[in-house]
């Protein structure tokens, strides 16, 4: 079986098997000071792809784990396996990880930080929150064994559920945005009705939305065949254009103990600047030097209140080279020490070695 190890920044005493996630799986062994990570399988939805990660998930239960770490999210595939297997065996226990702690602790891993407080950004498309509502652009303070959620993108309304990942331009009506040319009426007012009425509108703090909703209105897209396909194609826009321009407004407010990060002054710059027919490549540009700024200026924020000079970023998100590059050169200004995922992806693939540290600092 072909496995990627990762090198332990400490010994695990009880070995962990960690299941990973839904889509871009892998499963991660952990023992000592080592971790064996398995090759991706692409979406457990899949009967191939669900087939080779059992075929995975069996090679390690042979070591016989100690305990068996798996995502919140109760309808991963992965998760219901992981109880599956649990149940089987009243030795191993079920360890249960927050999918953006996951993201931090397995970059934390790669980079062989030991058990330290450290500013932690993930951003991707969803995941479950440890409140049951979706996340997808946190900023976490953290260890291996605990986190606390200091900061986050000002949540949107994904009209239609899962719908409004393929069709964006859903996340256009949600943001109150003006309907988009190319849409019927009908279809606007229908979701429209479905926000006002609260019918299947989960919130979401995802950034991966937030590219989808700027992507579709910047390139006058509304449907995606993939997900991130638009978010992809407004990446290769902003390469276009060359000089640096300055970066859109947003709005940082606190709640109790919380920053939410609001986008809106933002969009309503976007659609101003469409209108006014500049040039897209810039306006695209400018959205992505935008979300730099608001990971810069959150971390600054948090720095001064907990003292805390090493940032994490991990997620899907940062696989988008402009924002891992802006977003590293501003943290670098700022003197923040930053690191990144090294050996295994920024997206989900990494989220199994995470489960396996997150469920070995809790044994």
């Amino acid at each position: 079986m072909e496995l990627k190890i990762i090198k332990l920044p400490f010994n695990i005493r009880k070995s962990v098997l960690a299941l990973g996630s839904q889509t871009k799986n892998t499963v991660c062994f952990a023992k000592g000071k080592s971790a064996y990570v398995s090759l991706a399988h692409a979406d457990l939805g899949n009967l191939a792809d669900f087939s080779q990660f059992e075929k995975s998930v069996k090679y390690f239960l042979k070591k016989r784990p100690a305990v068996i770490a798996c995502d919140l999210h109760l309808e991963y595939s992965s998760s219901k396996f992981a109880r599956e297997c649990v149940s089987k065996d009243q030795r191993v226990r079920v360890s249960e990880a927050q999918h953006h702690h996951a993201h931090i602790a397995s970059c934390m891993a790669e980079n062989g930080l030991k058990n330290q407080k450290v500013i932690g950004v993930a951003f991707d498309g969803t995941g479950m929150g440890s409140d049951n509502t979706l996340w997808g652009a946190e900023f976490l303070i953290c260890d291996y064994k605990n986190f606390t959620r200091p900061a986050h993108l000002k949540e949107v309304a994904l009209i239609g559920g899962e719908k409004a990942i393929l069709e964006p331009w859903r996340l256009l009506a949600a943001l109150k945005l003006d309907m988009p040319k190319g849409i019927e009426k009908k279809q606007w007012q229908l979701v429209k009705n479905m926000q006002a009425k609260g019918f299947n509108v989960p919130l979401a703090s995802s950034m991966g939305r937030l590219f989808d909703a700027a992507a579709s209105l910047i390139l006058g897209k509304y449907r995606a065949e993939f997900e991130a396909q638009l978010a992809i194609e407004l990446e290769r826009l902003a390469f276009s254009f060359e000089p640096k321009p300055k970066s859109y407004k947003f709005k940082i407010r606190k709640d109790k103990d919380t920053y939410i990060i609001d986008p809106a002054p933002m969009l309503r710059e976007i659609v101003k600047d469409l209108k006014q027919g500049e040039s897209k490549p810039e306006i695209a540009y400018r959205f992505h030097l935008t979300v730099a700024e608001m990971i810069r200026k959150v971390c600054v924020i948090l720095r001064k209140k907990y003292k805390i000079n090493k940032v994490v970023l991990s997620g899907g998100v940062f696989q988008n080279n402009l924002i891992l590059r802006l977003g590293l050169g501003l943290l670098y200004e700022e003197g923040f020490k930053v690191f990144i995922p090294k050996q295994l992806s920024c997206n989900d693939s990494g989220i199994s070695l995470g489960q396996a540290m997150i469920a070995a600092s809790r044994s």
